[in-house]
């Protein structure tokens, strides 16, 4: 029965432990739910549903790359991850084709 516990209190520790990327498995989650949200996010709106725009998120910091048809879209992009719930801050490297 000890050994149960003992087993059991180092798997729930090593879940907390950090990633190879420096965040903790909490935050690297966290960002993963980040990113999904800001996909559809651009995904729903109206003046983008593109699927060239590459989301990444680290940090609560999202970084959209690709490509996009205007500079309005560039922009509106931005805007609408900006938007999604525990954004901190938008790098926004899309590229006009």
């Amino acid at each position: 029965m000890a050994i149960a516990i003992a087993l059991t209190s180092a798997l729930a520790l090593g879940a907390c432990a950090e990633s190879g990327t420096s965040e903790s498995t909490g935050a690297y989650l966290d960002d993963s739910v980040i990113t999904a949200k800001v996909k559809t996010a651009i995904l729903e709106d109206p003046a983008l549903k593109v699927m060239q725009i590459q989301v990444t998120t680290h940090r609560n910091v999202v970084q959209l790359a690709g490509f996009v048809d205007t500079p309005q879209m560039v922009g509106r992009a931005g805007t609408v991850a900006s938007r999604v719930e525990g954004v901190a801050s938008v790098k926004n490297d899309l590229i006009v084709k």
